[in-house]
């Protein structure tokens, strides 16, 4: 296919800066409404056979994720420590190539709840954090969830589990097969009287437009798919908005700035292009969709004089609030080989513990699922008691696929100094201020992790584990959930956007990524990010045909 492409010169109806989960579908649908697009990607374009199965490459040396080397970030637990670069892996990981993090995510699809999106006025205050209701609620993005499922394609049983919200189309696709993990989460939770049920996938389980079903490799989370049976944008929205011949996707183009002009609005973006020669692209409008952490980063990075705290930031909350999804699991050991190796990495999960409940004594709510992580990931997870050389670390590492891991995946609270924001004095290998990251859990997310590893050992008790091993909960110093840095809400006074998207400070400039969120989820973010993208669309499609932008 012979793509678009654009003059710099040229000015476009649209940038959208970033093309992952949000970015591919803002693409699409604003190409679609009529529109010319430009999406700005930091990272390459890899078709699908360049794509790897490299553990060693993709888990420990950032294949495809920002790499510390070139795009180094620091971290302090408190604003009082002077933030360190951190060994190994950046503390906020996200994949830098097109098609983003839904190129290399687990797959995981679960919509929130209609709690999700009322939990101060059903809880109330909570000491030390700042939770708030959402400006919209779950009724107000079904259609969008929906439309997310059919669109985009995910696998699944509706009604399958008695928690679920309501919902006003089944899944497209039926549920991915069983693996044993599966299986044994199932038996283990039945005892108990709970309610596994199958797992909602971004994964074809059969052949789905045009797309392959999943051929049950094993290797989803940290691993784009080679056979495009992942549902992710690259390889689902991003062509689609290119075939309208008004979309561009133009890879290895590093957005450092948004550009401004003396009325206050947003005039186009300075990238650097793959030769690191700076260019400015010209627009009428910008959607920034890099993540909960770039796209605060980017707006702090483009203040200007009237803006000197950052663009759109007359509020404060640029990159404040950030949340991941912390929880807290265990591994487990059977008689039998599991050979988890193979199939999509999750096949059941369970919600009966998804609401916040305040007889536990503290705030928190979440699901769980049974996985399986690649063979290095596992090898380097010894538990405690084992050596970790000799003839037990070696019998350790063959009974590998005797093991699973029965997973919580839960919330974190919103809370003010938890933040991104530009480090003093380190810089990346382009120039640019680098994040600075500053973040320490809420002691009730520590609790209620702690309270998911008791729920998990017992699951896998009840399932027959020969060994179990409680995960251990620690301090997070990092996530890949990166989410509610610019928070969306109705006062301007404390949010950065409204509930369509639009900053309250610069009338054609939008946000639209993990960074919108206003509380964190039960866990799986994704399919959220992506309702929230396709309604977005919507209306800046409408504000664009009606000149309101």
């Amino acid at each position: 296919m012979q793509r678009k492409t654009f003059k710099t010169s040229e000015t476009v109806d649209f940038i959208v800066v970033g093309s992952g989960a949000s970015g591919g579908i803002m693409a699409r649908e604003l190409a679609r409404a009529g529109n010319s697009v430009v999406v700005m990607e930091q990272g390459p374009r890899l078709d699908a056979h360049e794509f790897e199965h490299d553990e060693l490459k993709y888990r420990n040396l950032s294949g495809i994720t920002n790499n510390p080397a070139t795009n180094p970030q620091t971290f302090r637990n408190t604003e009082d420590q002077k933030a360190e670069k951190v060994s190994g892996r950046n503390p906020l990981t996200y994949a830098r190539v097109v098609g983003g993090s839904s190129s290399h995510f687990n797959a995981n699809f679960w919509r929130l709840h209609e709690i999700d999106f009322i939990e101060r006025s059903r809880l109330g205050a909570i000491e030390g954090a700042d939770l708030v209701d959402w400006p919209i609620t779950y009724a107000e993005l079904e259609p969008y969830y929906t439309k997310v499922e059919w669109e985009v394609g995910v696998s699944g049983l509706a009604g399958a589990s008695p928690f679920d919200p309501w919902r006003s189309k089944p899944y497209p696709m039926p549920p991915l097969p069983v693996k044993s993990s599966g299986v044994l989460f199932e038996r283990g939770a039945k005892k108990l009287g709970l309610h596994p049920f199958p797992a909602p996938m971004a994964i074809n389980s059969v052949m789905y437009k045009d797309r392959p079903a999943c051929i049950q490799c094993g290797l989803c989370g940290g691993f784009a798919c080679e056979v495009k049976a992942k549902s992710s944008s690259v390889w689902t929205v991003i062509p689609e908005a290119e075939a309208t011949k008004r979309c561009e996707v133009r890879p290895e183009s590093y957005v450092f700035r948004i550009g401004m002009n003396k009325a206050g609005r947003a005039t186009g973006v300075h990238y650097y292009d793959r030769d690191r020669k700076e260019q400015f692209q010209n627009a009428r409008a910008v959607v920034v969709c890099a993540n909960g952490a770039e796209t605060p980063r980017l707006l702090l990075n483009s203040a200007t004089g009237s803006a000197a705290q950052g663009l759109a930031n007359s509020s404060g909350a640029v990159g404040r609030y950030l949340m991941f999804n912390k929880g807290g699991g265990a591994m487990a050991r059977f008689d039998q080989p599991l050979n988890e190796y193979k199939g999509a990495n999750v096949t059941r999960i369970m919600h009966d513990f998804y609401d916040s409940d305040p007889k536990r004594g503290f705030y928190g709510g979440g699901g769980f699922d049974a996985r399986s992580g690649g063979p290095l990931t596992w090898g380097q997870t010894v538990p405690k008691g084992t050596s970790n050389w000799g003839p037990e670390f070696k019998e350790y590492l063959e009974s590998y696929t005797y093991w699973m891991n029965c997973s919580g995946h839960g919330t974190s609270l919103a809370v003010e100094s938890n933040r991104v924001d530009i480090d003093p004095d380190l810089k990346d290998a382009w120039g640019i201020p680098a994040i600075r990251v500053t973040r320490k859990d809420h002691p009730d997310d520590t609790k209620h992790a702690k309270w998911q590893v008791e729920r998990a050992v017992e699951i896998m008790d009840a399932a027959g584990a020969k060994q179990i091993v409680p995960g251990e909960v620690g301090e997070a110093t990092g996530g890949v959930h990166l989410l509610g840095t610019c928070r969306m809400g109705n006062d301007p006074a404390t949010s950065v956007i409204d509930k369509y998207h639009r900053t309250h400070d610069v009338k054609n400039l939008f946000l639209c990524d993990g960074s919108s969120m206003v509380t964190s989820g039960r866990g799986q973010p994704t399919q959220t990010i992506e309702a929230l993208a396709f309604r977005a669309a919507d209306h800046i499609a409408r504000f664009a045909k009606r000149g309101e932008i």
